[in-house]
């Protein structure tokens, strides 16, 4: 008997591909072929899914970026992305296709909805994006990553919250070590791609500290590459321990090594917070589609865990106020770790996995 084959289709921005890595991990334990359908940026965010992984580029493209020239060819590309992916999924037909959102899930879904195969959407924020509003009325089921969704009119969906990696799992629920006179880890993200206001304003803030909570600091912020050596010197001059780069591939162990972690509010990293159990500052991104980072941070924040400063609000003083709020709080910080956790989705992908077979087999 041929094993049922799914085809993810994503890519983009971490966003979208760890949640999608997060299936994949979870199909093939289940017995299925997984697919990866992306385009050239996607794959390069496609590392860490498990080598059984077969990964398939497809030519794809948006409005949203460069010149006149550049988007006089998009709808040439999709074009082309989509015979590709018709031409793929009629030498290897999916029992069902998967999107995560972004342009280059835009190919496998237009093949999908062509061809009349099992489909699903997952969305990981609060508000959809483009994409996947375009696809939710042409679609299945409608997953949610973040509870409640802003959908749109008739689309009824399914909380089966955020698949967290399996590098994440691991991590889950590791024991917190409270604020104290010792080493202490901050972990400073902005997403898979770095965040120019968060490499602006921490090491600043952090120099604020008291010198008896300074001294403590072992700092790890992902920083785009063209800030990387402004951010080492800005540590440097606050004479603060701090290894700054623009990616970081072991983020389950920092994040769970972590007294406090300053980040964006993508809706994986609050997946992820929200099951290994971190106290968080968020920094939504504030022109974010919908403002839906904001909506994404409204779990944590209404929970205890994460403190929400809106971009127009941040400085220096203000963020420093919060981390030393934190970080000379250990009480405190134990609370909003374990409040963390109270809002977790640990077993998203099983439940994801679950929609996938259910509909698969319902068609």
């Amino acid at each position: 008997m041929t094993q049922p084959l799914i085809v993810i289709a994503a890519g983009g921005t971490g966003g979208h591909m760890f949640p999608a890595q997060a299936l994949a991990e979870e199909m093939l334990a289940r017995g299925w072929r997984v697919r990866l359908s992306t385009d050239d940026r996607g794959a390069r965010y496609a590392g860490g899914f498990p080598e059984d992984v077969d990964i398939e580029v497809m030519p794809s493209a948006t409005f949203a970026r460069g010149g006149l020239a550049s988007k006089a060819g998009v709808p040439f590309k999709l074009t082309g992305g989509v015979l590709r992916a018709l031409w793929a999924f009629r030498r290897d037909r999916p029992t069902l296709v998967a999107g995560f959102g972004g342009y280059p899930a835009v190919p496998a879904m237009a093949a999908a909805v062509m061809m009349k195969l099992p489909r699903i959407i997952h969305e990981q924020n609060g508000v959809p994006g483009r994409v996947n509003r375009i696809f939710a009325t042409r679609v299945d089921a409608f997953a949610c990553g973040t509870w409640p969704t802003d959908l749109p009119e008739g689309v009824e969906g399914a909380h089966t919250g955020n698949p967290v990696r399996a590098a994440i799992h691991k991590r889950a629920e590791s024991p917190y070590i409270a604020p104290g006179d010792h080493p202490m880890s901050v972990l400073v993200i902005g997403g898979s791609q770095g965040a120019r206001i968060l490499s602006d304003a921490v090491p600043d803030a952090l120099s604020r500290l008291p010198d008896d909570l300074r001294r403590h600091l072992r700092v790890a912020h992902q920083a785009r590459p063209e800030d990387e050596e402004r951010v080492v010197a800005a540590y440097d001059t606050a004479d603060i321990s701090a290894v700054v780069q623009s990616f970081f591939d072991d983020i389950p162990t920092r994040m769970a090594d972590a007294q406090l972690v300053i980040s964006r509010a993508g809706a994986s990293t609050v997946a992820d917070l929200s099951v290994i159990g971190r106290p968080a500052i968020l920094i939504p991104y504030a022109v974010a589609a919908g403002d839906h980072q904001t909506v994404n941070a409204r779990g944590l924040s209404e929970a205890g865990a994460a403190i929400v400063i809106p971009e127009s609000k941040l400085t220096a003083e203000s963020l420093a106020e919060q981390a030393e709020l934190i970080l000379s709080n250990p009480q405190g910080a134990s609370r909003m770790a374990r409040a963390a956790l109270s809002v977790a989705v640990p077993d998203a992908a099983s439940r994801l996995a679950d929609l996938v077979q259910y509909v698969s087999q319902t068609r």
